[in-house]
């Protein structure tokens, strides 16, 4: 995806697979078929994109790492092709000049640090929401895996590249985080913008394109479901323009499309 003469490139590190129910209770798999494919369920990649820009290389989303998290029949998620998927692209961890991470879910910062609390990307800046830190890092009573948490409390105590951000941040010419809290209390977007030309990377503000068909379908990972569903309503709104394209770290192939308005609104790819 070029946005301008800025480069996207999606890379999955894994797969995520997601019953209905990961939705809500209410949530069914009727009329969704082409999403539910193989024994009523979603088969989903954990995303995460390289932005290159002129000087620039910049991962958003660091993916789960080599590790499997089961939840039952709700989801499942195994990580670890992330380093993998960078090398196809021409890039590797020293070559990585920022990470955001739109949220501190496990499957988003998995890579940050290795199983010794040691970063990855021994070059990189960290940009997170500064109230995912309180929500994750601070709280030992919210799952975290532990090296990753002794990670971010070894690097705070060096003052070692972590960025925390409270409001929209401009990280690089054509790249701002922006707040869209809902999911996690810090969830943040990337908005790419050069030429006239906008992409939003959504991380899970919005989890899956679906949503825009069922706006009451959430995430049994929101911890302000109303408040994830405003955001996601902003979002989809921002999407109905015809120069901004959107892609999450869900969505089906990773696949990059906008919000086309008529009778109704559906999702264009």
């Amino acid at each position: 995806m070029l946005i301008g003469d800025i480069a996207i490139h999606p890379v999955a590190d894994g797969t995520f697979r997601a019953s209905p129910a990961y939705f809500g209770a209410h949530a069914r798999p009727d009329g969704h078929e082409d999403l539910f494919t193989r024994h009523a369920m979603a088969w989903l990649p954990i995303g995460c994109f390289l932005v290159r820009t002129r000087d620039r290389t910049i991962l958003v989303d660091a993916g789960m790492g080599p590790a499997m998290r089961d939840d039952g029949p709700r989801r499942l998620l195994v990580g670890g092709q992330l380093l993998l998927g960078l090398r196809a692209v021409g890039a590797t961890p020293p070559d990585i000049t920022d990470v955001v991470c739109t949220h501190l879910h496990a499957d988003h910062c998995g890579w940050l640090f290795d199983t010794d609390a040691a970063p990855v990307f021994t070059h990189a800046s960290i940009w997170f929401g500064a109230h995912d830190w309180d929500h994750f890092v601070a709280d030992p009573d919210v799952w975290m895996f532990d090296h990753i948490r002794h990670g971010f409390r070894a690097a705070a105590k060096r003052g070692d590249r972590l960025r925390p951000v409270n409001c929209d941040t401009a990280i690089a010419p054509g790249v701002t985080l922006t707040m869209t809290p809902g999911h996690t209390p810090g969830h943040l977007c990337v908005v790419v913008s050069s030429a006239g030309r906008r992409a939003l990377l959504l991380g899970d503000a919005i989890v899956c394109p679906v949503q825009l068909d069922e706006p009451t379908w959430q995430s049994i990972g929101d911890v302000d479901p109303a408040l994830a569903q405003r955001t996601r309503e902003r979002l989809f709104r921002e999407l109905e323009g015809d120069t901004t394209l959107g892609a999450g770290a869900h969505f089906p192939e990773l696949q990059f499309g906008r919000v086309l308005t008529g009778q109704g609104r559906r999702w264009f790819t």
